[in-house]
C-alpha cells in the first residue's frame, strides 16, 4: 500500500508546477518560428514525434524519482551513472542552458515592447537596440539582488504570471477557432491539396519531396529546437516527486501536465495556418502571437497579447534566474566544483554562484546588439544544451535496466536517449558546437576542485576535456575566421553576421 504524507504537494499543485514552468515565452512566438520551415501537415507529424520523445523523457524522470529516491537533479542523474566527469558536463550544461534561456525572455520581452514603440527596442533583423542593452542588463541586475535577497518563490508572483500567461492565449484560442478559415488551412497542408485532388475528392498525387518549405524531413528538422524548448520545464513535478502527497500523483502529473501541454501548443501552432497563409505567417515579426492577434481583432488584441507576454516573461525571467545557481550550488555540494560556488549568505541564497552567473549573462546580453534574430540563437543554444542532460537522464535509466534486467527500463531509457540524440544531430548540433567553448571554460573550475579535494583526473577525464576544448578552439577560430557561407560550418551565418 502506498504512503500518504499529511503534507505535501498535491497532485494539482504538481501539475501547476509543469504548465507554469513550461509555458514561457517561446509558445507566444510559436506559431511563425514554425511558419518559417513547415507546413500545417509537417507540424501536426513533428508534433507526433516530439510528443513521443518528450513522454518518454518524462517517463524517465518518473521511473528514477521511484527507484532512485535519494538522487535529485540531472547532474546527479549522470555522475551516479558516468562518473563526476560526465556529471559535471551535464550540471555545467544546465547552467549554461538556464542562463542562456534567460537572455531569450529578455529579447521576447524587448521586441514585445516594440510593439508599443517601433524601432526603439528591436532591429529589423532581430536584434536589440542599445536602449534595450541597458534597459535588459538594469532589468538583469535587479533581478539578480531581489534572488540574492531570498524573494525568487514569491507567490503573488507566480499568480500574477499564471493569469498573465493564460488569459491571452485562451483568448487567442477562441478567436482562433471563430475566425477559422477551412480553405486557408489546406491551402498549402503538404503542398497544395488543390493539385493532389481530383475533381471528385479523390487523392490524384501526394508528392512528398516537393512540399512546401522542404520535404517531410526538413519540415520535422526545422521544427524540432522551437518544439523542444517550449517543454523545457516538463520534468518540474518529476523532479519535486519527493515532496508530492503520493509517489503516484508525480507520474499522473507529468502525463496530464504532458496531454495538457501538448493541446494548447497544437492549438496556437495550428490555428493561425487557419487565418493567414504560411509565407505571410513565417513573415510575422516576434513575437508572433502579439502580430497574429492585433491583426485578427485590432490593436486591443495586440496590445492585450504584448502586455500579458512582458508580464509573462518578468516572471519566468525572475524564477530563471535561480536555475543556473542552484546547478552550480549543487555541483560544489558533490565537489564538482569549488566550495565557493556553494556559499550561502544571511538569506540563504548563492551570491558567488549569482554574480558569476549574472556576469556572464551581461556579457551576452551585449552581445545581443550584435546576434541577428538574437531570439532564436539564444533559444536553440539552451535547448541544444539541455538536451545533453535529458539524454544522459535516458541513458542512466538505460544502464539501470539492463544491469537489473528491466525490460520496461531498457525501453524507456534507450527511447529517451535515442530522442534527444537524433534531435540534436538533425538539428541543435551546431549550437552544441558553440557550446564547447563555455563547457572548456569549466573545465578550469573542475580541475581546480580535483586538486583542492586531491582526487586523481583520470585518462579519461583528460582525453574527455582535451575533446571538448579542442572543438571549443575551432568553435572560436571558426567564429574569426568564417567559413563558407550557408555551409554547416558557418558559425558566423548561424548568428546572422
Amino acid at each position: 500500500m502506498e504512503n500518504k504524507k499529511t503534507k505535501g504537494i498535491s497532485l494539482f499543485a504538481l501539475l501547476a508546477i509543469i504548465i507554469s514552468g513550461a509555458i514561457g515565452g517561446g509558445v507566444f512566438n510559436l506559431a511563425n518560428d514554425l511558419a518559417n520551415g513547415s507546413t500545417p501537415g509537417g507540424v501536426m507529424i513533428s508534433w507526433l514525434f516530439i510528443g513521443f520523445g518528450i513522454f518518454m523523457l518524462v517517463l524517465s524522470f518518473n521511473r528514477l524519482i521511484t527507484i532512485r529516491p535519494k538522487l535529485s537533479g540531472v547532474s546527479d542523474y549522470a555522475r551516479e551513472g558516468f562518473g563526476d566527469f560526465i556529471g559535471f558536463l551535464s550540471g555545467w550544461g544546465y547552467w549554461i542552458s538556464a542562463w542562456t534561456g534567460t537572455i531569450g525572455f529578455a529579447v521576447l520581452m524587448m521586441t514585445s515592447a516594440d510593439y508599443f514603440f517601433p524601432g526603439k527596442f528591436a532591429n529589423s533583423n532581430g536584434s536589440l537596440t542599445v536602449l534595450s542593452v541597458i534597459i535588459v542588463s538594469i532589468i538583469s541586475w535587479i533581478l539578480m539582488f531581489l534572488v540574492d535577497r531570498g524573494v525568487e518563490t514569491a507567490a503573488l508572483v507566480n499568480a500574477v504570471v499564471m493569469i498573465a500567461k493564460l488569459i491571452p492565449l485562451v483568448v487567442f484560442s477562441i478567436t482562433g477557432i471563430i475566425l477559422f478559415k477551412a480553405d486557408v488551412f489546406t491551402q498549402h497542408f503538404w503542398q497544395t491539396f488543390t493539385s493532389n485532388l481530383a475533381a471528385d475528392g479523390s487523392v490524384k498525387s501526394l508528392v512528398w519531396h516537393a512540399m512546401t518549405a522542404g520535404g517531410l524531413l526538413d519540415q520535422i528538422k526545422g521544427s524540432l529546437m522551437v518544439m523542444v524548448w517550449v517543454f523545457v520545464g516538463i520534468e518540474g513535478a518529476a523532479m519535486m516527486g519527493n515532496r508530492a502527497k503520493k509517489k503516484s500523483d508525480t507520474a499522473k502529473a507529468t502525463i496530464i501536465g504532458l496531454a495538457v501541454l501538448l493541446v494548447i501548443y497544437v492549438l496556437l501552432s495550428l490555428l493561425p495556418y487557419g487565418y493567414m497563409d504560411q509565407a505571410s505567417l513565417a513573415n510575422v515579426k516576434a513575437p508572433g502571437l502579439v502580430y497574429i492577434l492585433n491583426e485578427m481583432v485590432g490593436g486591443w488584441g495586440g496590445s492585450l497579447m504584448a502586455i500579458g507576454l512582458m508580464i509573462s516573461l518578468l516572471g519566468a525571467w525572475l524564477s530563471w534566474t535561480m536555475l543556473p545557481v542552484e546547478a552550480t550550488q549543487q555541483l560544489a555540494e558533490q565537489k564538482l566544483l569549488p566550495s565557493w560556488f556553494g556559499k550561502l549568505n544571511k538569506y540563504h541564497a548563492p551570491s558567488n554562484s549569482l554574480l558569476i552567473t549574472q556576469l556572464m549573462i551581461q556579457i551576452f546580453i551585449i552581445i545581443t546588439y550584435f546576434v541577428a534574430n538574437a531570439y532564436n540563437v539564444f533559444i536553440y543554444m539552451a535547448t541544444a544544451v539541455i538536451m545533453i542532460c535529458y539524454a544522459l537522464v535516458g541513458a542512466y535509466l538505460l544502464k539501470i535496466g539492463i544491469k537489473e534486467g528491466s525490460i520496461k527500463n531498457i525501453l524507456i531509457g534507450f527511447f529517451t536517449f535515442a530522442f534527444q540524440v537524433l534531435a540534436l544531430y538533425l538539428s541543435g548540433w551546431q549550437y552544441v558546437w558553440l557550446a564547447m567553448i563555455l563547457y572548456t571554460i569549466g573545465f578550469i573550475l573542475f580541475i581546480k576542485v580535483k586538486k583542492e579535494s586531491r582526487q586523481a583526473i583520470s585518462v579519461k577525464e583528460w582525453a574527455g576535456m582535451f575533446i571538448v576544448a579542442l572543438l571549443g578552439v575551432l568553435a572560436i577560430l571558426v567564429l574569426i575566421c568564417g567559413a563558407k557561407s550557408g555551409t554547416a560550418l558557418d558559425l558566423r551565418g548561424l548568428l546572422g553576421y
